[in-house]
């Protein structure tokens, strides 16, 4: 439903009607245009978001019209939600507990961590292989690797014509070719592998802990790929 809303508003402000949407002085009067130019459905969803996360929904868009998610504040949201929802059940008798919350953005430091000898291997062959492509005039080439769960001196290097991975998508109320985003495969063999044990790992405690990073030692210790992409090509 959020996905849909965003795009719904990606419509609502595409080209010049961002400039339309900005000139009207009060919150009051663009939530009334938002109103009018979202679906029933989308209104919805727009209408239980706390108000300033509708406003983050309506900032400054980036360069091809679109909604600039990372600059939503989505920690604050849940907190919101939860509060809300606490709210509710203290009302109704059920929850007589007290909440209080202290806001961090931790997304890049939870994407971070030192790279494996696989990150490194993987990083360095895709730059030298960008070099080689460059050396040899292949413009217009995506630098790639495959063959990844082999060990690094049976991975093939090649390129992929970036036109390849163009799709057609509706970008500041216009259609226009981009790089197709990247969804997960619900069909693919991690999500298999996840769905095949969720009901497990929701009760037990059931996580996959490889320990510190090694970078000296037996190779089926030190140059492990990542878990998805083991499970890819089992």
């Amino acid at each position: 439903e959020f996905s849909v809303l965003i795009a719904e508003i990606n419509e609502l402000l595409a080209g010049e009607k961002t400039a339309q949407f900005n000139a009207l002085p009060t919150w009051e009067e663009k939530y009334a245009f938002i109103k009018a130019g979202l679906t029933e459905q989308s209104m919805d969803v727009f209408a239980i978001l706390p108000q300033s996360i509708q406003q983050q929904l309506f900032l400054e868009r980036d360069p091809h019209g679109n909604v600039q998610v990372s600059l939503i504040e989505s920690e604050k949201l849940f907190s919101a939600l939860v509060r809300d929802n606490l709210a509710a059940r203290k009302a109704a008798g059920t929850y007589c507990g007290k909440f209080s919350t202290q806001h961090h953005f931790l997304g890049y430091e939870g994407r971070c961590a030192f790279p494996s000898n696989f990150d490194a291997d993987y990083c360095y062959s895709l730059g030298y292989n960008a070099f080689m492509l460059i050396q040899y005039g292949y413009t217009g080439y995506l630098s790639k690797v495959s063959n990844l769960s082999k060990p690094a001196e049976e991975w093939v290097a090649g390129g992929m014509p970036i036109t390849k991975m163009m799709n057609m998508e509706r970008r500041n109320g216009k259609d226009k070719p981009v790089i197709r985003k990247a969804l997960v495969e619900l069909d693919g063999k991690p999500f298999r592998f996840f769905a095949e044990h969720r009901a497990e790992w929701a009760a037990e405690t059931c996580y996959v802990y490889p320990g510190a990073i090694q970078y000296f030692g037996p190779r089926e210790v030190c140059d492990l790929t990542t878990r998805t992409l083991a499970l890819e090509k089992a």
